[in-house]
């Protein structure tokens, strides 16, 4: 899992999937980590889907699994450096581990002051509940959780 780069002071960890969601939980987590002085990792997860794998010939799992993790790997910066103001000294460091999000996230915060997350909504009644990885955090972690719902509170 993510080294702590910043030994010192707190670390936040904060899921992101290149949703929108995803942004505004990153967003609120740099805001956070200006006001703590602590460092951010935005941490995203990536997995072989069920069907990727099934029936493939040993060779082609490479290329599929390059293919997933720099998907990933490209997500992740561009969420990083369109949500990150230049002039921040805010540290952020994006992290990618292969896994699935909510397991990925527990361990990546195992040692972290805080845990941010999304939660999308379809609305109505649904937009009431929080999504999968998100409950599953809320329920696990051993660190307080942060939910950002709805629109940046900018």
């Amino acid at each position: 899992m993510p080294a702590q780069e910043n030994p010192s002071g707190p670390r936040i960890v904060a899921g992101i999937d290149g949703s929108e969601s995803s942004a505004g939980a990153l967003r609120w987590a740099i805001r956070q980590a200006a006001l703590t002085g602590a460092t951010v990792d935005a941490v995203i997860a990536w997995h072989y889907p069920d069907l990727a794998t099934s029936g493939m010939a040993v060779g082609a799992i490479e290329p599929a699994y390059g293919f997933f993790r720099e998907n990933a790997e490209k997500i992740a910066a561009d969420a990083v450096s369109s949500t990150l103001n230049p002039a921040s000294d805010v540290p952020v460091h994006a992290r990618v581990f292969q896994g699935h999000a909510a397991q990925v996230l527990l361990d990546a915060s195992a040692s972290a002051s805080l845990l941010v997350v999304g939660s999308r909504g379809h609305g109505g009644f649904a937009e009431a509940l929080l999504g999968s990885v998100s409950q599953h955090c809320v329920q696990h972690a051993s660190c307080p959780v942060v939910v950002v719902r709805g629109p940046d509170p900018a």
